[in-house]
């Protein structure tokens, strides 16, 4: 049986759509908290392709997703290239903030060694899938994984990386370019280890002004996608640019992504114009499926109404949250394979 999933990407309206959820492996379920108990670290559970695979296929058995995650953090890329990373109870990622002098001594070369655990991941989670389930790899865009480096840590409007990028505009372009080089090869590896599609993250897209977003979210995902199809020309390319607002249709034309993923925000009859052109994915607000009850089934049917028609994936406008009841999920999911 083809692939629901791939068959959307291929451009194919499918109904009832596919479904899989961005963070669907995850702090919900009680048996990743189990799994992430035995591992002793986040990072050590990233690392670790046993594990990690167990924790990939985990909300496949649970809820028969059409699709499996890659189990990671888009930071294991600049751990890869030598920076520290750890991740703290309620604080999350923290690293040593970069400075300018820090671009250069990045070490591109160990960089796919200390990744390859993630394509090892990948050859456990393939032997185990149905051939009807899809396993999505994935990475942060240059952008998002520089917010974090250059700031150490999360931030609200990330104001050190915006100002980093005014102030040191040839640093900057060096460490975009430095990411964007070895993201391509991450996820060509994932394809070559056996993903059937990727999705490239951009957390925070919906920060930047129009200029900047052309040179630190445009550009560097354009390079992305021209060096991948020079590796792998017939693998989907799904992009989820969080927040970009009117900025999704230049990103759509200028980036040559397959698919986008669409945050919460998206106005739906926006979101159909831009589906005349690619197939979407999205956008239920997080916080609907956790709350549940009407709020969720509404939500559910305004999406459908809207999105149904043309080629589409379900799925949330950003992470399911980690408080959100399983039986919420089992709610919305009985909700959509009702449709015929």
């Amino acid at each position: 049986m083809m692939k629901k999933l791939l068959n959307v990407l291929n451009g194919e309206k499918v109904f009832p759509p596919p479904v899989w959820l961005m963070r669907q492996a995850g702090r919900y379920l009680p048996e990743y908290r189990e799994i992430r108990k035995q591992a002793g670290s986040f990072l050590h559970l990233c690392q670790n392709p046993a594990l990690a695979a167990e924790v990939t296929l985990q909300p496949i058995r649970r809820f028969g997703f059409d699709a499996a995650i890659l189990f990671s953090d888009i930071l294991v890329v600049p751990h890869a290239l030598g920076r520290d990373l750890r991740f703290e109870e309620g604080r999350g990622p923290i690293m040593t903030p970069l400075q300018q002098s820090d671009i250069a001594r990045l070490n591109r070369d160990n960089a796919l060694s200390v990744l390859s655990p993630a394509f090892e991941t990948i050859k456990k989670v393939k032997a185990q899938l149905s051939d009807n389930t899809a396993i999505i790899g994935f990475c942060g865009a240059p952008w998002t994984v520089a917010t974090y480096m250059i700031a150490g840590q999360a931030t609200p409007d990330q104001a050190p990386a915006r100002l980093f990028a005014y102030h040191y505009k040839q640093d900057f372009a060096a460490l975009m370019r430095c990411l964007a080089d070895v993201s391509a090869e991450y996820l060509i590896g994932q394809i070559k280890a056996g993903a059937d599609c990727v999705q490239i993250f951009d957390s925070w897209a919906g920060v930047l002004d129009e200029q900047s977003f052309a040179a630190a979210c445009i550009a560097p995902v354009r390079y992305m996608v021209q060096k991948i199809r020079a590796a792998c020309p017939k693998v989907p390319i799904i992009a989820f640019p969080r927040g970009a607002g009117l900025f999704y249709r230049t990103y759509a034309e200028k980036t040559g992504v397959t698919a986008l993923g669409l945050d919460w925000t998206m106005p739906l009859s926006f979101a159909a114009k831009l589906q005349e052109k690619l197939p979407v994915q999205g956008n239920l607000d997080p916080l609907r499926l956790m709350a549940g009850g009407e709020v969720l089934s509404q939500g559910v049917e305004a999406i459908l109404s809207a999105l149904q028609y043309r080629p589409f994936i379900f799925n949330l406008g950003h992470g399911i949250m980690p408080q959100t009841p399983i039986s919420h999920v089992d709610a919305m999911l009985n909700q959509l394979r009702a449709l015929r």
